[in-house]
């Protein structure tokens, strides 16, 4: 999986709703790509919730995991206590479980790249020390 792209919720939420600000720089980012993108449950959980007003929505999430367009290759159940380690050390910020998830599988399948508006990517660490590749310009 080295061409995978984290993919998490703010991303998701602006693509399937154009009304959002950013939709338009969160499509130029993911044209093109050519790259798998990898996420977790608990970013879908957060984006059906986040779009649960725009009709449709939540059923193009389901679609495009459905298609394979959005991969799964993380399982909580065996990652439990490393996310809780993770959300342990970034208390401060503080980390949820959807990063925490990211932050773990960026590390299992070796990848700095993700697609996010969330501006925390900035100050997360995969691996303890390496920085994450922000394929879209976060918000403030």
């Amino acid at each position: 999986m080295s061409q995978s792209v984290l993919l998490d919720t703010g991303v998701i939420v602006a693509l399937l709703d154009r009304s959002e600000r950013r939709h338009a720089d969160c499509a130029r980012a993911i044209q093109g790509l050519g790259a798998t993108l990898i996420t977790c449950e608990a970013v879908l959980a957060e984006a059906c919730y986040l779009l649960r007003g725009v009709q449709g929505a939540s059923a193009a999430v389901l679609a495009n995991v459905g298609k394979g367009t959005f991969q799964i290759p993380f399982h909580l159940a065996s990652e439990a206590g490393d996310v809780a380690t993770l959300m342990e050390r970034y208390a401060d910020v503080p980390m949820d479980l959807a990063d925490a998830s990211l932050v773990r599988l960026a590390e299992l399948v070796d990848t700095p790249r993700i697609l996010t508006l969330d501006a925390d990517f900035r100050t997360y660490r995969w691996q303890r020390r390496r920085v994450f590749d922000l394929l879209v310009e976060p918000g403030t």
